[in-house]
């Protein structure tokens, strides 16, 4: 099994809940291709550094996620078909952080 960090970038007219539903329906289905998530990070709603399909904000996600190389074709195209998702990134690490990613800890030092 591979590791993966993947991040999802999903339209800014969806409601924090609706995001994490979504989260989940994505989870259920790396579950479902035989693969593990590890953790999950809510970055919030950012801005995008330009327009794409007419938002200028969205939610970031993102899944430390242990999958079968075969599958994240699949995981990818599913990721494609989703008219909620603007934008996707799956990047193959070595092995999965334990700690926060910097978008979290730069959240955690903003609210100190």
């Amino acid at each position: 099994m591979a590791y993966y960090e993947s991040v999802l970038v999903f339209r800014q007219d969806l409601t924090e809940p609706q995001v994490k539903e979504k989260a989940e329906k994505f989870t259920n289905i790396i579950k479902e291709l035989g693969g593990n998530v590890k953790s999950t990070e809510f970055w919030g709603l950012k801005n995008l550094a330009y327009v794409i399909r007419k938002n200028r904000k969205a939610h970031y996600v993102m899944l430390n996620i242990e999958l079968p190389g075969s599958q994240i074709t699949e995981l990818e195209r599913r990721s494609r078909i989703d008219e909620d998702i603007i934008r996707f990134l799956n990047v193959r690490v070595d092995q999965l952080s334990e700690t926060p990613s910097i978008m979290m800890k730069k959240n955690t030092e903003e609210a100190e």
